[in-house]
């Protein structure tokens, strides 16, 4: 039973606290240049973190400062158009248009980049000018860099602008992001703040801006704000900056228009701002921008309450102790450099959503767009790429974030009481964006409860989640209810979302039980066999159907849907769609013919051939045969060979999918990053050990990488894991041992895991096909 233990409060709970301090070791390859000696702290994991893995190929990362689940996330922006522009940043750009206090990590969707604040030197440039343009600097605010002059570390990002000669350095506290900026000598210079920059649909199509505030304060301070309509339609976000030296003049402008010299304030769309220096290369210029969702006062609240003065070096020092502290719970030796770096950075990543999305005095903007005040020693969090996390990552956070979870997941519950839309299924910002399937809050749920947390008001979610599985008609429920599955010819994802809800169901029963609401636990065990009415027998695959309940033809396996119109998969086809299945494994085998057919079919789905249709979206990547790792219903899927008594060969492809799907480059996530899901998956798997189907709270063996890793599971307990002789050839569990004592199952439960102790795994070159193949040694099936 994990407990709250007052956690979260203030910013000491957020990793503030004192550091000591050396100087951080160089790695130019990975654009960790030395930092400046009034930058420098104890880097003992975080110098292992290569940020920039990810934000090249379709990863969708950024490299800027913030903290674990920090409010800000402060970095550059090359392009905010383009979907490989999610995260405003990808390796292919080689300028620079300003930086921004908001971004999201490894989404396929863009959105925030909120308040750009611009550096420059000459004439005031109000538009960013194209990327392709990199011989024309004058044609907009945009800057050319080079990577050699790029470095970022956790809580740290610098840069030299190489068209105007300013350095710019960035970090972060929880709800601030503090800038320093040297311009060069003896030129004037001015900042550009840029309200109505931000992602946009393409490059013809403005961020929707449909109302912002603009205030200067006085001659260092500035206050406003902005409400947009982009992939979370209305959401409101706040800012206020203050500057470490006074300004000369303040330029503000409307639609593009200069307003009079003395104006002060403004409202409109498109407001921007050029605060000018004609000293500016004198001493650096440091900004200071806090946020809120509440009011440009309350971000000024946060401002003074997390960052009273301009002390770059200290905001740093701190910003990278509250990652060590956090990378520190989760220990690992190894001599491959090339793998730490990866187990750290997958870690870090893994440690940026949800995000922090509550003021210093407790005040948040709600689901319902209404400002709420939370009960004391309470947080709110946003950023739930809930299709994608429910798999690893919030997983991942029950073992190395116990302290946290109560806060993330009570979110959920309150989100749901108070959205129009109900449950949450992809929540950012105080906006329901309805974005994919299925609606995955209820699978956080009940694996909190399964794991036994408190301080989450399950009473109180039940019935908010009863009304979406037994009454809401939207996203094809109804039919589902009505025919047991959803026709492909009435509603688009049919066969995916039929068993998604299947899941959700199973999730919804676990729920129900807590409850007490016994009739409804059974309705809804009963109902999470709806992926029954898929199946068919004669392909031996998941298909489509149609409403008179004939079979969706012509049927491809490779292909997304039956027709030009109805896509019936998302983000996946009915060969992956076939292994979606995570609670009822052991029925489901009756489908193939028992164990080996299943096995049968799961090693036709790695060998088969690797093609796609013409046409098929880039999110299905990282092929092994028809096996999609850079999507996430793949990601259970090498581990279900344990369910089948062959866990030597989930042992094997866990192994390969390790080495083959993660590099250590840009481009080296097979997938977008997904909020942490991608790297969770990495993580969770390096360790040794998977959540197959995570409401049931056990964990799947597969193969460690490492020949060791300690991880504080919270309250002063440790759980060691041990591999002795662990290499590329020895990937074959022979034997394991907990607590010091035999241990046939191929499976352990969180309740062990959470507890402390020593799990040891003997590893050998060949299968020992006799290591949990038993009846009794399988995990845990339906029930």
């Amino acid at each position: 039973m994990t407990t709250r233990r007052g956690f979260l409060k203030g910013a000491a709970a957020l990793g503030l606290s004192g550091i000591g301090g050396h100087a951080i070791a160089a790695s130019a390859r990975i654009g960790m240049l030395a930092l400046p000696a009034d930058s420098r702290a104890r880097m003992d994991l975080s110098r292992h973190v290569d940020v920039f893995i990810g934000t090249g190929g379709h990863g969708h990362t950024f490299p800027g400062a913030t903290l674990p689940f920090g409010m800000v996330q402060l970095g550059p922006d090359t392009y905010n158009t383009t979907w490989d522009g999610c995260s405003g940043y990808h390796e292919s750009q080689d300028s620079i248009m300003g930086f921004s206090h908001t971004h999201l990590s490894g989404t396929g969707i863009g959105d925030m980049l909120d308040f750009l604040v611009v550096p420059r030197t000459g004439e005031v440039r109000l538009h960013p000018g194209p990327p392709d343009a990199p011989d024309a600097p004058e044609s907009g605010y945009r800057s050319r860099f080079d990577r050699a002059d790029e470095a970022a570390s956790p809580g740290y990002y610098r840069v030299r602008l190489k068209d105007t000669d300013i350095l710019a350095e960035l970090t972060a506290t929880a709800r601030t992001g503090l800038h320093r900026y040297r311009f060069p000598a003896g030129k004037p210079g001015h900042l550009l703040l840029d309200l109505c920059h931000g992602y946009q649909d393409n490059a013809d199509t403005p961020t929707r801006t449909s109302e912002a505030q603009l205030r200067v304060v006085d001659e260092r301070t500035l206050v406003g704000g902005r409400r947009v309509h982009q992939w979370a339609r209305g959401r409101y976000l706040f800012f206020a900056m203050r500057l470490s030296r006074p300004f000369a003049r303040a330029q503000l402008y409307a639609d593009d228009q200069p307003l009079a010299e003395d104006a002060r304030s403004s409202d409109g769309t498109r407001l921007k701002a050029a605060l000018h220096y004609p000293d500016a290369g004198a001493s650096p210029l440091l900004v200071k921008v806090g946020i809120s969702a509440v009011s440009a006062e309350n971000a000024l609240a946060n401002l003074d309450a997390e960052l009273p003065d301009f002390d770059f070096a200290r905001v740093h020092a701190e910003a990278v102790e509250a990652w060590e502290r956090e990378l520190a719970r989760v220990r690992i030796d190894t001599g491959d450099d090339g793998q730490r770096r990866m187990f750290y950075t997958g870690l870090y990543h893994s440690l940026l959503a949800p995000t922090l999305f509550s003021d210093t005095d407790g005040r948040y903007r709600g689901m319902d767009l209404k400002v709420h005040t939370l009960p004391e020693g309470y947080h709110n969090y946003s950023t739930y790429s809930l299709w994608d996390t429910y798999r690893a990552l919030h997983p991942l956070l029950t073992l190395v974030q116990p302290e946290r979870v109560p806060d993330l997941v009570q979110g959920l519950v309150r989100g749901a009481a108070e959205c129009p839309d109900g449950v949450g299924i992809w929540p950012l910002q105080g906006v329901e964006t309805g974005t994919m399937i299925g609606y995955h809050s209820a699978v956080v749920l009940a694996e909190a409860h399964a794991k036994g947390f408190d301080g989450i008001d399950y009473a109180a979610a039940w019935p908010l989640f009863r009304k979406r599985a037994m009454d809401d008609d939207v996203h094809g429920l109804a039919w589902y209810r009505r025919l047991g599955y959803i026709p492909s010819d009435k509603v688009s994802e049919a066969a995916s979302r039929t068993l998604e809800y299947a899941y959700d169901d199973w999730a919804c029963a676990h729920l129900a039980r807590a409850a007490g609401a016994l009739d409804d636990h059974r309705a809804l065990l009963a109902r999470s066999r709806n992926y029954r009415h898929l199946f068919n027998p004669d392909s031996g695959f998941i298909q489509p159907r149609l409403e008179d309940g004939r079979w969706a033809e012509p049927f491809d396996p490779r292909a997304l849907g039956h027709s030009e119109r109805w896509h019936d998969f998302t983000e996946s086809n009915a060969w992956q769609a076939t292994f979606l299945n995570q609670h009822d494994l052991y029925g489901y085998m009756e489908g193939f013919g028992g164990r080996d057919g299943f096995v049968r079919k799961l090693d036709e789905l790695f060998g088969t051939s690797s093609a796609l249709p013409a046409g098929a979206p880039p999110d299905i990547d990282g092929m092994v045969g028809q096996y999609a790792h850079g999507n996430e219903p793949s990601h259970h899927v090498a581990y279900l060979y344990a369910y089948a008594g062959q866990p030597w060969k989930t042992q094997a492809m866990v192994r390969r999918l390790m080495r083959e799907q993660y590099r250590d480059a840009r481009d080296g996530l097979s997938g977008n990053e997904d909020c942490g899901q991608m790297s969770a998956w990495f993580v969770l798997s390096a360790l040794g050990f998977y959540p197959v189907d995570p409401v049931s709270g056990h964990y799947v063996f597969g193969s460690p990488l490492f020949e060791r890793a300690e991880l504080d599971v919270g309250n002063g307990r440790r759980l060691r894991i041990l591999a002795p002789g662990n290499d590329t050839r020895n990937i074959f569990v022979q034997r394991v041992r907990w607590n010091g004592e035999p241990y046939a199952r191929n499976w352990i439960s969180h309740a062990d895991l959470a507890a402390g102790g020593t799990l040891e795994f003997e590893m050998g070159s060949k299968p020992n096909l006799s290591f949990g193949s038993g009846p009794e040694d399988l995990p845990p099936g339906f029930g």
